[in-house]
C-alpha cells in the first residue's frame, strides 16, 4: 500500500535514541563522505520526530554520488526490550516492493523475454478483467501504472489481511472485481495487478519470483537482509516489531501479516543497509559493481527511463496546511513502480509503503545522484515525510523547514476531520429504531462474486461476523439504526471497523448486504464497500 494508515498524535515515549554501531559500522563510517551542514543535528532531529509522533523505532540511509554518507537506527527494536534499531534491522518495506517487481520485468523485457506492450493474455491466457476489453487490451506496463479502470484498492481483500487464497486464485478473481472507471482513463492506486505482475515474472523466466529476486536481484547486489516476505524471516533475523494505534489511540504491537499471495505488491523485508545498494543501482542508471570487481548491468538504461516517465498523471491537491506550501510538486504522475514528482526544480523518483505497524519512504534525486530511505515501525507518514524532506532541503541546500512541526499540524487537520465525521454520523443516527428482523434472521451465509464468502453466526446470543478466507476479520456487531449494524473487528489495531447494512425483499427477507469503512483514516486497502453480499440459500437436507 502506498496510502499509509494515520492514527493520533499522543504523549511521546521514553525510548532509546540513536542506536549504537556494530563494528563493521564503525569501520565504514570513517570513510564515509561528510554530512552536508544542514544534518549536523539530524540525529537530534529525528529523534524528536519519533517523539513528535509517538513512532518507536525509525532507519534511515542516504547516498550521495555512489556513496553511503549515513545509515543508522534510532530507537528499540521493540518497546521494553534493550535491542536497538541499527543499519541492519529488517522492516517491511510494503509497496516500495513494487519497484522490485517493475526492475524484475524491465531485466526480462532487456533479456528478449517479454516485451512491455506484450498483452497480458499472451503469457497469462487465463488472464480476466471484468471487461472483455480490459482484458484483450491490457500490456504488461498497464500491470505497474494503476491505470486499470479499478477503484482505489480494489480486490485488496482477497490479501489484506492474509488471506488463504493463492497468487493465482487471487488474479483469477479478478473477472468479478468491477471496474468502475476507465481504462487508462484516470489514476486510482491498486495492488492486485502487480500480483499479476508477478506471475508474468514467473512465466517468463521460468522460476518462481522469490527465486527469481533472489537470484537476479537481491544476489548480485549483496542484499543479504532481505526477505522475499514474511514468511522467510529466518529465527535471530534483526526485525523491528511494528506497532499500531489500536482505535486510533493505544499504541500496540501489530500482527505479523504477510502477502504470500500478492508479494509482488508488497512483500520484501529490508534494511536500510541493503536499501542504500537498491538506491545505488538506480541512481547509477542500473549499472553495479560485483563481488569481484567487475561493472556490471541489472536493467538498461532505457529500461530506467521508461520506469520514471510518467504513465498515469495524478491529480494535485492543496496542501493539508499552509506550512507544506513548499512541499507542493508542480507536476505528479506514476510510471513503472514509481511515483514521480518535483521539488524545488528538482525530479524525484519515489514510493511510499503502508504495512501493520510499519511504514516507510525512498526517494531518489537523480540530478543530484543522492537517496534517502527511511523505514518506521509506526503507521504515521508524517515521520517519513518529515525526516525525508529535511534531508532533501540539506541535499539540495535549502533553507531549513521545521517539517515536523509542518507535518504534525496536517495530523492535527486530518484528526479533526475525521472526528467531524463521526458526529455527523452521530447527529444523522435514529437511535429509537430497531432492526427489520430478529438478530438470529440475519443470520447465514453471505457471498461476494469476487471475495467469497462471508458470515453472521449466533454465538451465546450475540451475532459474529467471520470473514471465511481471512482469519483476523472476526467481528461482533451491534445494532447502529434501522438495518444498518457495526462490525467491530476483534484485533482492534486494525482500525478498520465499518457498517454493515442490509437490504430486505419485500416479503422480509435479507435481498443483500453491503459495508463500508466507519472512518476515514481506515486504510483503503479495507476495500468493503465493493462487497456485494448475497445470502446464500441453504439446501434442504436429502
Amino acid at each position: 500500500m502506498s496510502q499509509v494508515r494515520v492514527s493520533l498524535l499522543v504523549a511521546c515515549l521514553g525510548v532509546a535514541t540513536a542506536a549504537p554501531l556494530h563494528a563493521q559500522e564503525q569501520a565504514s563510517a570513517s570513510a564515509q563522505p561528510a554530512l552536508p551542514a544542514q544534518l549536523a543535528d539530524f540525529d537530534a532531529y529525528v529523534d524528536n520526530v519519533r517523539k513528535t509522533f509517538d513512532v518507536p523505532g525509525i532507519a534511515v540511509a542516504i547516498v550521495k554520488d555512489g556513496q553511503v554518507v549515513l545509515e543508522r537506527g534510532y530507537g528499540p527494536r521493540t518497546i521494553g526490550k534493550p535491542q536497538p534499531i541499527d543499519a541492519h534491522t529488517l522492516f517491511a518495506i510494503a509497496s516500495n516492493t513494487k519497484a522490485f517487481t517493475a526492475a524484475s520485468l524491465s531485466i526480462l523485457a532487456d533479456e528478449g523475454k517479454l516485451a512491455m506492450d506484450d498483452r497480458v493474455i499472451d503469457h497469462l491466457p487465463w488472464f480476466r478483467m471484468a471487461d472483455p476489453y480490459v482484458t484483450r487490451e491490457m500490456r504488461i506496463r498497464d500491470l505497474l501504472a494503476h491505470r486499470s479502470g479499478l477503484s482505489l484498492g480494489a480486490g485488496d481483500l482477497l490479501y489484506w489481511p492474509t488471506t488463504d487464497y493463492g497468487t493465482e486464485e487471487v488474479a483469477r478473481r479478478l473477472k468479478d472485481v468491477p471496474l468502475t472507471g476507465q481504462f487508462r482513463g484516470q489514476y486510482a492506486y491498486d495492488n492486485i495487478l502487480f500480483g499479476v505482475a508477478q506471475l508474468v515474472v514467473e512465466q517468463a523466466s521460468g522460476m518462481p519470483y522469490e527465486q527469481f529476486l533472489q537470484t537476479r536481484i537481491f544476489g548480485p547486489l549483496g542484499m543479504t537482509e532481505t526477505r522475499f516476505n514474511a514468511d522467510r524471516l529466518r529465527p535471530g533475523d534483526n526485525v523491528a516489531t511494528g506497532y499500531a494505534k489500536a482505535d486510533f489511540s493505544k499504541l500496540e504491537p501489530a500482527q505479523l501479516l504477510t502477502w504470500r499471495n500478492v508479494s509482488g505488491a508488497g512483500g520484501i523485508y529490508s534494511s536500510v543497509h541493503d536499501m542504500a545498494e537498491w538506491m545505488r543501482v538506480q541512481l547509477a542508471g542500473g549499472r553495479y559493481t560485483d563481488a569481484q570487481g567487475h561493472e556490471q548491468r541489472l536493467f538498461s538504461a532505457k529500461r530506467q527511463q521508461e520506469m520514471w516517465s510518467i504513465l498515469t498523471p495524478m491529480p494535485i491537491s492543496e496542501p493539508a496546511v499552509p506550512e507544506l506550501a513548499a512541499a507542493k510538486p508542480n507536476f505528479l504522475g506514476y510510471g513503472e513502480g514509481w511515483e514521480l514528482s518535483d521539488y524545488r526544480g528538482r525530479k524525484l523518483a519515489w514510493h511510499t509503503g503502508g504495512w501493520p505497524g510499519m511504514v516507510s519512504r525512498l526517494t531518489l534525486v537523480p540530478q543530484e545522484n543522492a537517496g534517502v530511505i527511511v523505514l518506521t515501525s509506526q503507521e504515521l507518514g508524517g515521520a517519513f515525510n518529515a525526516v525525508t524532506m529535511r534531508v532533501l532541503d540539506a541535499m539540495l541546500d535549502a533553507p531549513k523547514t521545521d517539517w515536523t512541526a509542518a507535518y504534525a499540524a496536517a495530523l492535527a487537520k486530518q484528526r479533526g476531520k475525521a472526528d467531524e465525521d463521526w458526529k455527523r454520523h452521530l447527529a444523522a443516527r435514529d437511535a429509537k429504531s430497531k432492526p427489520s428482523l430478529p438478530l438470529a434472521k440475519y443470520a447465514g451465509t453471505y457471498r461476494d462474486p469476487w471475495y467469497g464468502d462471508v458470515t453472521w453466526t449466533m454465538e451465546d446470543g450475540k451475532p459474529v461476523l467471520r470473514f471465511t478466507h481471512t482469519a483476523e476479520l472476526v467481528g461482533d456487531l451491534t445494532p447502529w439504526q434501522h438495518d444498518t449494524f457495526i462490525v467491530r473487528w476483534r484485533e482492534r489495531e486494525l482500525n478498520a471497523d465499518a457498517f454493515l447494512t442490509f437490504a430486505l425483499t419485500p416479503d422480509g427477507k435479507v435481498r443483500e448486504a453491503r459495508m463500508e469503512p466507519i472512518s476515514p483514516l481506515t486504510d483503503f486497502s479495507f476495500d468493503f464497500q465493493d462487497l456485494r453480499l448475497a445470502p446464500v440459500e441453504a439446501k434442504a437436507a436429502p
